[in-house]
């Protein structure tokens, strides 16, 4: 049987159970923990009190969600962990997928640990639906929403569904956890947090998790690439991703090679979905790009802050960049990968400007360039609450997905 402890908590194939329940094994029955669903069969998730409407035969399987109205998934007070939640929407079209935002709270806090658009929540981005599975999200076929992140809370637990879209949506939903009465060890409070490039310029890396402070550990994330049209079929994926931990600065503790790499594939990406890493759209018709990696075999861990960035960067021969140019899009060439090795051509300034003909004609040119990327992080933090800033707004989120399909 695969076991993998994971900060208080065991993996057991692809599932998380609270390692509080001292649970080693399948068959094991802890005493004094109790099994709770909240649905709009029972909302209160209170012993003995699901199914009340219509007789118990289906009363309120779902509730109708207007256009700027909220619903509370769950107002749980007392001690657990939250171990699943599954919804589905009536339409799952990209609009909405942006429009509707997942907001979580804990122990009382005022600021919300989770504020997320609904579909970057559960492991998608670009507004887009399709069949994955990963170990911490899932959609069996391409209609709803599964998470198994543990959500640990210690006194009070609140989810928040807020329709900003401007279609009235049919929700179905539950929320499953376990009662405790207390946790056996200080926890660590769940987070996600979403951004996109828009402030992001030409030669900035994007931030997928900017600074956050605390002590806590960085779980992993999805990430979303709309490459911009001028940069044609060229690939966009050389950016390496980078950590900035405990204090780093200029230079990162951690960082990669380039963006499939990041998430375990090489030369270039394909469509796959695995339990820790995966690219479940690749859509290079539409230059689209959903993937994902996820931190558990290897964690990474911070004691007082932490900020995880990619570089907007690709690569392309060399009369391909120069027409990009002459098109009106923004290029910055940083390195040749030539036969005798790499040329750095941030540190050789007398190599020849990639107009000159001296330039390599037939070398592989790694550069800088910009385009509409997107990121869910998912961390947890020593506290209900971070310093992170407050979701952006709707028209920032919308941005290139509308058409979306």
């Amino acid at each position: 049987m695969n076991r993998l402890i994971f900060k208080g908590l065991i993996l057991i194939g692809c599932c998380f159970v609270s390692a509080d329940l001292g649970a080693q094994e399948l068959y094991d029955l802890p005493e004094g923990k109790e099994t709770r669903w909240v649905s709009l069969e029972n909302p209160s998730a209170e012993k003995g009190r699901g199914a009340l409407e219509n007789k118990g035969a289906k009363g309120r399987a779902s509730v109708w969600v207007g256009p700027g109205e909220k619903i509370m998934l769950m107002d749980y007070n007392g001690c657990g962990i939250i171990n699943r939640i599954w919804m589905t929407i009536i339409d799952r079209n990209p609009e909405a997928l942006r429009s509707i935002k997942l907001e979580m709270y804990w122990d009382n806090a005022d600021k919300p640990a989770v504020s997320v658009p609904l579909g970057d929540f559960f492991g998608i981005g670009l507004g887009r639906m399709t069949t994955f599975q990963s170990a911490l999200f899932s959609s069996p076929e391409g209609r709803s929403f599964n998470s198994y992140v543990p959500m640990p809370f210690t006194k009070h637990a609140r989810i928040v569904l807020v329709n900003e879209g401007r279609q009235k949506q049919l929700l179905f939903y539950d929320v499953n956890f376990t009662k405790l009465k207390k946790h056996a060890k200080k926890i660590a409070y769940f987070h996600a947090y979403w951004s996109n490039s828009a402030a992001a310029g030409l030669a900035e890396d994007f931030e997928i998790l900017p600074r956050v402070k605390g002590e806590g550990r960085f779980l992993g994330t999805n990430i979303s690439v709309i490459t911009d049209n001028v940069y044609g079929t060229t690939w966009f994926g050389e950016g390496e991703v980078k950590a900035y931990l405990d204090g780093d600065n200029q230079h990162p503790t951690l960082v990669g090679t380039g963006t499939e790499d990041y998430i375990g594939s090489a030369w270039n990406l394909g469509p796959f979905s695995q339990l820790y890493q995966g690219a479940p759209i690749v859509d290079k018709e539409k230059q689209q790009y959903a993937f994902y990696r996820y931190h558990i075999p290897d964690p990474v861990y911070f004691n007082a802050d932490c900020k995880v960035t990619i570089q907007q960067m690709g690569g392309g021969g060399r009369d391909l960049i120069r027409g990009i140019a002459k098109a009106g899009g923004k290029v910055k060439p940083i390195s040749v990968m030539t036969q005798k090795g790499m040329v750095k051509l941030m540190e050789e300034a007398g190599f020849p400007d990639i107009n000159d003909d001296k330039f390599p004609a037939d070398e592989w040119v790694n550069f800088y360039r910009v385009d509409n990327y997107s990121a869910t992080a998912y961390f947890y933090l020593d506290s209900p609450q971070s310093n992170l800033p407050a979701l952006a707004p709707l028209e920032q989120r919308l941005k290139g997905i509308k058409n979306n399909k």
